[in-house]
C-alpha cells in the first residue's frame, strides 16, 4: 500500500480510504465540486495524487488513510441503509453509537429486511466485497405467507427470471411450517435489489420476515438487535487476505 501511495493513486479511492465515504459517492462529490487539489477545484474523478498533494474536501483538508476497520451491526426493522432519506426515515447510520468512526455500508438491506449489515470505514473495501468476483454466500431466514411447493424451490439452484430480471443460483429449502406461514433457508451469491421478495413473490409466497443470518464467512451470532461489534483486525485479515494483498 506504501508503494502505490508513492507512485500515486485515483482520487476518489484516496478520498474513499480516508473514511469519508465509497468510492462512488466521492466521485460523485467530484462532480460536485465539493473537492480541490492543490488550490484547484476537480471537474473530473479522473485524478492522480500522492502524499505531496493538498486535498481539501468541503473546504476541510482530507485526512490521512484510517486503519481498515469492519463491524458488524444488527440491522432492525424499520431503517434505510442509506446516510440521508429524502422521506425523512430513520435511517442506520443516525441509530449507530456516536464512538464509531464514519462508516459505509458493505451493500444494503432494505427498510424490512433485518440481520447482519456488515459496516466499514474503508470505502475501497466496501466496493471489494460488493463486487460478484468476490463469490461470498450471504444467508438468510426468511418467513413465508403461503403453500410453499419445495420442488419449485429447489428449481431455484437453475436460477429464475422474473418480470425480465435474472437471477442466479439461488439455494432454497423448508425449514419448518407453522399454520399459514413457513420459515426458509435461502443463500444467495448475487444479492440483487429485493432479490428475495421479488423471486418468492413469483413463487406465489409472500415474505413477511426477512432476517440475514452471515455475509460470507461473518455471522450474526448472538448480535442482539442494534448493537455494534468490531471484528478484531487478525480475523479481519485473514478472511479477506485478497484485499489486503491487493
Amino acid at each position: 500500500m506504501t508503494e502505490e501511495i508513492h507512485k500515486g493513486e485515483r482520487i476518489a479511492k484516496r478520498i474513499a480510504r480516508a473514511g469519508l465515504c465509497s468510492r462512488r459517492d466521492a466521485e460523485r462529490w467530484i462532480e460536485a465540486g465539493r473537492v480541490r487539489v492543490n488550490g484547484k477545484k476537480l471537474e473530473t474523478p479522473a485524478c492522480v495524487v500522492t502524499d505531496a498533494d493538498e486535498i481539501i474536501v468541503d473546504n476541510r483538508p482530507l485526512p490521512g488513510a484510517s486503519a481498515t476497520k469492519m463491524f458488524l451491526y444488527h440491522k432492525p426493522d424499520g431503517l434505510v441503509t442509506t446516510h440521508r432519506d429524502d422521506q425523512g426515515r430513520a435511517t442506520v447510520f443516525q441509530s449507530l453509537p456516536q464512538h464509531l468512526p464514519r462508516v459505509v455500508s458493505v451493500g444494503r438491506l432494505d427498510l424490512n429486511t433485518e440481520g447482519l449489515l456488515l459496516l466499514t470505514n474503508d470505502g475501497g473495501l466496501s466496493r471489494y466485497l460488493e463486487l460478484p468476483a468476490t463469490g461470498w454466500k450471504r444467508r438468510y431466514r426468511v418467513r413465508v405467507h403461503g403453500r410453499v411447493n419445495e420442488e419449485r424451490l429447489a428449481k431455484l439452484k437453475k436460477g429464475i427470471t422474473v418480470e425480465g430480471v435474472d437471477y442466479k443460483s439461488i439455494e432454497a429449502s423448508l425449514d419448518s411450517v407453522q399454520g399459514t406461514n413457513s420459515w426458509l433457508s435461502v443463500v444467495l451469491r448475487e444479492g440483487k435489489n429485493r432479490e428475495i421478495r421479488r423471486v418468492m413473490e413469483a413463487l406465489n409466497l409472500r415474505v413477511n420476515r426477512l432476517i440475514r443470518t452471515s455475509y460470507g464467512p461473518f455471522n450474526l451470532g448472538n448480535l442482539e438487535k442494534g448493537t455494534v461489534e468490531e471484528v478484531p483486525d487478525k480475523v479481519l485479515r485473514e478472511q479477506i487476505k485478497g484485499y489486503f494483498k491487493k
